[in-house]
C-alpha cells in the first residue's frame, strides 16, 4: 500500500526528511494511539468554584 497523491502533497515535508521518508510516513499512517486516564489534566480550581456559583 502506498500513499495517495493527496497524502503525498500533504506530507511532502515529512517525505523529504531522510530519517522518515515514504516508508516512515506509511508506518505513521498505519499507527494507532490510545489516550486513557486524561481526567487528571483538567484544572481542579473550576470544580472548587462550582458550589460558590450555585450559592452553596
Amino acid at each position: 500500500m502506498t500513499l495517495t497523491q493527496e497524502e503525498t502533497e500533504r506530507y511532502a515535508r515529512h517525505l523529504s526528511l531522510p530519517e522518515l521518508g515514504e516508508q516512515g510516513q506509511y508506518k505513521l499512517k498505519r499507527a494507532h494511539v490510545a489516550l486513557t486516564g486524561l481526567g487528571g489534566l483538567a484544572p481542579r480550581r473550576p470544580f472548587i468554584l462550582l458550589p460558590q456559583a450555585w450559592g452553596v
